[in-house]
């Protein structure tokens, strides 16, 4: 898809991160809470967010096939969903500039199905090793995320499993930046994502990639 590719997905996932402290930033946080006293906290938060990316990638693969099937059997398929990308993705700015929040109905939606998955991660905590956060990480993954679902609508118009695995992956790893900022305790970086004035520059920003991609998709 035209103006979309590894390198695009990786950088809305950085600057996805000021979505990312406020929905999961508390959660690497407290991972410290539940690692061995006195172990290092960097193995346990490296593996939770590889668990997460995983689950990233996973979905993507899920939603690129689905696009692919669609494209294959479905007449416009493919301009309709390079369409949707992009208007997913100007959704997405409005919700991280709080222009407009309907992204939340979204993530509401997603709520019922990931409250009866969420339980399962407990069975992993305390960590006894980092390998126990790996799990962990991967249910917590698909805690229902406007960001993560705006994404995955590229992985819908990317042509296949793969290549909708791999917007995904570079996504992920775009936000693991901010995460691990979150987990080592930096406060500077942390209230710099959540200063309004930085949420808005951002949110204009993905708000002109979105119209550019949009115009890309119907011209």
């Amino acid at each position: 898809m035209e103006g979309i590719n590894y390198f695009s997905a990786f950088l809305i996932g950085l600057a996805g991160g000021v979505h990312c402290v406020g929905m999961c930033g508390g959660i690497v946080a407290a991972l410290r809470m539940v690692s061995p006293k006195g172990a290092s906290a960097l193995p346990y938060t490296l593996a939770y967010n590889m668990g997460r990316i995983v689950s990233y990638t996973i979905a993507g693969a899920i939603t690129g096939a689905l696009g692919k099937i669609a494209a294959d059997y479905i007449p416009l398929a493919n301009y309709a969903l390079s369409l949707l990308s992009g208007i997913m993705l100007l959704l997405l700015a409005c919700y991280l500039g709080k222009w407009w929040t309907g992204l939340t109905v979204l993530e509401n939606a997603g709520k019922g199905l990931f409250s009866k998955v969420q339980p399962l991660s407990k069975r992993f905590l305390p960590f006894k090793t980092p390998l126990s956060a790996l799990p962990y990480g991967f249910i917590w993954g698909w805690l229902p995320c406007g960001l993560v679902y705006s994404t995955l609508t590229w992985s819908l118009a990317a042509g296949n499993a793969l290549e909708g695995a791999a917007i995904m992956f570079f996504f992920g790893l775009g936000t693991l930046p901010t995460l691990l900022a979150a987990s080592a305790g930096s406060q500077y970086i942390v209230q710099s994502f959540q200063h309004n004035h930085f949420r808005q520059i951002i949110a204009v920003i993905m708000a002109i990639y979105a119209a550019y991609l949009i115009h890309g998709a119907i011209v």
